[in-house]
């Protein structure tokens, strides 16, 4: 199959609300789930005070894609792991198409964390974040919704549900009510970078 054939195959699957996940042999599938978490882009995302001191004392640089491999590896780094090697190579052709994105938190020439995404219209599929220095994941988060309203996104897809998500007020919609809002989100012309 074409590159920009397969690229197209790809992104058709998470517009349709599946997301790719490898087994714990390594084999990858499409998956799909019942209930979805959205990060609220509105009022009612928050976070913790104890964050707002570190996002004030200037502890994080932030940049989007300058070292999409490095944020690859770093959501793929733990003991398990449902990013296989060949799920790697998936986000990697879809960063050279334009679609899958690493939103970056720098400790001084140093990455500290990361969150990696996937941009449709105005959607954004949050896939994985990691850290290696405290809190870090954490202001990329809170940087990266700010990005994400600042460019007119309307639905950010966590996908599952989880206590980390929750205190940022990450909340569950069922499966029909999700299919409504990322048809709609789809169809906005919207960039990340």
């Amino acid at each position: 199959m074409e590159l920009s054939a397969r690229v197209e195959s790809i992104i058709q699957g998470y517009a349709q609300g599946y997301f790719l996940m490898a087994d714990d042999q390594g084999q990858l599938g499409w998956y799909a789930s019942q209930s979805h978490a959205l990060i609220p882009l509105d009022h009612r995302f928050r976070y913790p005070k104890s964050l707002r001191r570190v996002l004030n004392q200037s502890r994080f640089s932030l940049a989007i894609n300058r070292d999409f491999v490095g944020v690859c590896r770093g959501c793929a780094g733990r003991e398990s792991t449902w990013i296989s090697p060949a799920l790697l190579e998936i986000y990697q052709l879809l960063h050279q198409f334009g679609w899958a994105h690493s939103f970056e938190a720098w400790a001084g020439d140093r990455l500290a964390g990361g969150i990696l995404g996937i941009s449709i219209g105005g959607v954004f599929i949050g896939e994985s974040m990691f850290y290696t220095v405290p809190e870090a994941s954490k202001a990329a988060m809170v940087m990266l919704v700010q990005r994400l309203r600042q460019r007119g996104f309307v639905l950010f897809d966590a996908q599952l549900q989880n206590p980390h998500l929750e205190r940022f007020g990450a909340y569950v919609i069922d499966e029909a009510h999700y299919q409504r809002l990322l048809a709609q989100s789809l169809l906005l012309p919207r960039t990340f970078v």
